[in-house]
């Protein structure tokens, strides 16, 4: 192995144990006689001492080298020697067996175990000036090469800010510099994006809030809390708005330290030029995420949900959606709709799913009837916009459902005719209002159904717009009349001589018997097509293409 080697994982200050590994070390035959568990700590010099009291030139994180030669005889002077050490901060004692001992005396053992402190013997005779050559250029290399770093991290955050980067894409980055999961929350504990780093979602927001509320807020970047949380504030105009979470896998460092503040930092400025408020965009996200299902699992579904407080059990799901004549009446609805539930008690995650469409989800309990709460908000949509058309899909009993309630709001709204007429006392659509004039509608578009309703009446179209005659309208008094041919001169405003005449021109044209009642229903169906597609809003004519 070479004494230029590596210092670890990310370039971090050398340990104990790397140190050890050395072939400046390992060839003396290193031991680890107490304190094996702690090899892992880093070591910030190498001390060579042959004194009693060495603590006093240390300021802690040193290798002590010693040959053995001025400890104490008497035990109670060894654990002075070891408190001392201990109480400075000194990274390991390593003692050479060959002047003076051949084996560690037992005192030294004993009071190095006591305290935690690494005790590491070498067997060997082994030049301790080479041994402070070669981990000084380590550790000097590690040190130049962590201000390089450091100031990456400095250049990529400044980029991000000047970019104008909102809050994901700078929780990314500080998940990215530092390896690990890092979370943005606001006062009231709420998780509003997650950027897990080699875990899961729901590892790092299971019981979210109850974890937040037992780490105290700090005042600057710092471990906190039961967990060993790493925090930072962040600030909107002088006020503390919320903070940033590192969560802990091993023990932070310096680094760490250096990416949280640079990522709050960043956060703060983002705040500022970012208008909409994030616990809106947070929603928006986590209902396109739900729609469109991009969560890695269920259970990461329910764990970000539940992060922006949404109870995800005993809860029964309605999926909402508002459709509104223009991205104005959009922005005014969405203020009015996410403050319409905290009125009710209700709780809903409110977010735009394209420009005019609006998504609620509704978080209702079980025994509380959903369309008294889903009238609410198609009332208070309509009070923002009157032109609004709200649709809703069926209930969901968990949040696996919801992905599916959302496509059947989304049917019933493409189903949705305009000016169509509601019943009584409800103002929003539902999937049983879908009859066959609302199918049509909705498969307006379909190739299929405009090639059948031009199959179907294109003979009787062509013959009224080069005749100026009226056989469409006729035959649809006729069907609608359910072939009572005195009904339909009746509705139409004819004689039955003129209606007669025009149902006999008008079987003739198409090839068809009026007398069928399945020939009839074939036809009728063809006319509620051609309404429907008349009613396209992307179309101006008045009957399917011919071709």
């Amino acid at each position: 192995m070479s004494e230029n080697r590596q210092q670890g994982p990310a370039g971090r200050s050398p340990t104990v144990a790397d140190i050890l590994a050395l072939p400046v070390l390992a060839g003396g035959g290193p031991r680890v006689v107490t304190g094996e568990e702690s090899v892992d700590r880093p070591v910030r010099w190498v001390h060579i001492t042959e004194l009693t009291d060495p603590a006093s030139f240390l300021k802690g994180g040193e290798l002590v080298l010693t040959t053995g030669m001025p400890l104490p005889d008497d035990p109670a002077g060894v654990r002075r020697y070891v408190d001392e050490l201990a109480a400075v901060g000194a990274a390991a004692l390593v003692i050479e067996l060959v002047r003076r001992y051949h084996r560690p005396p037992d005192a030294l053992v004993q009071a190095c175990r006591a305290r935690g402190l690494p005790l590491v013997t070498l067997a060997r005779d082994v030049n301790f000036l080479e041994v402070t050559q070669v981990v000084h250029t380590l550790i000097l290399g590690h040190q130049a090469e962590a201000m390089r770093r450091t100031q990456r991290v400095h250049e990529a955050f400044t980029a991000l800010t000047l970019r104008g980067a909102g809050p994901e894409e700078v929780l990314r980055a500080g998940a990215e510099m530092s390896g690990r999961t890092v979370v943005l929350e606001n006062l009231v504990h709420r998780a509003l994006v997650c950027e897990p780093s080699g875990a899961t979602a729901q590892a790092a927001l299971a019981q979210w809030e109850r974890r937040s509320r037992t780490t105290p807020a700090t005042d600057r970047a710092g471990v906190a809390g039961p967990e060993c949380w790493l925090t930072a504030p962040v600030e909107y105009q002088g006020e503390r708005w919320g903070r940033v979470v590192m969560l802990p896998g091993r023990a932070f460092g310096p680094e760490d330290v250096t990416v949280l503040e640079r990522t709050a930092m960043a956060l703060t400025i983002a705040r500022l030029t970012h208008p909409t408020p994030w616990e809106r965009t947070a929603h928006r996200n986590a209902l396109r995420d739900l729609v469109e299902q991009r969560h890695r699992s269920p259970a990461d579904a329910r764990a970000r949900v539940a992060a922006l407080g949404l109870p995800v059990e005993h809860a029964r799901f309605v999926a909402v959606l508002a459709d509104l004549p223009s991205e104005e009446d959009t922005a005014a609805a969405e203020t009015r709709l996410a403050e319409e539930p905290a009125t009710t008690g209700a709780r809903a995650l409110v977010g735009l799913l394209s420009p005019t469409r609006l998504g609620v989800l509704l978080a209702l309990r079980p025994s509380r009837p959903w369309r008294e709460a889903v009238e609410r908000l198609s009332r208070t949509a309509l009070g923002a916009a009157p032109d609004a058309a709200v649709s809703v899909g069926p209930p969901a009993d968990d949040l696996a459902g919801v992905a599916r309630s959302f496509r059947e709001a989304a049917r019933v709204a493409e189903a949705t005719e305009p000016g169509r007429l509601l019943p009584p006392g409800r103002s929003f659509h539902e999937r049983s209002d879908i009859g066959l004039r609302r199918l049509l509608f909705a498969l307006r578009d379909d190739l299929r159904v405009q090639d059948y309703a031009e199959r179907q009446l294109g003979p009787l179209l062509d013959h009224d717009a080069r005749h100026g005659t009226g056989l469409v309208p006729t035959l649809r008094g006729y069907l609608d009349a359910a072939g009572n041919k005195t009904a339909a001169a009746r509705a139409c405003g004819l004689s039955r001589e003129t209606v007669y005449q025009r149902l006999r021109t008008i079987e003739r044209l198409l090839g068809r018997d009026l007398e069928s009642g399945e020939q009839r229903t074939e036809l009728h169906v063809a006319l509620h097509a051609l309404d429907a597609l008349r009613a396209h809003p992307s179309t101006g004519r008045d009957r399917p293409s011919s071709g």
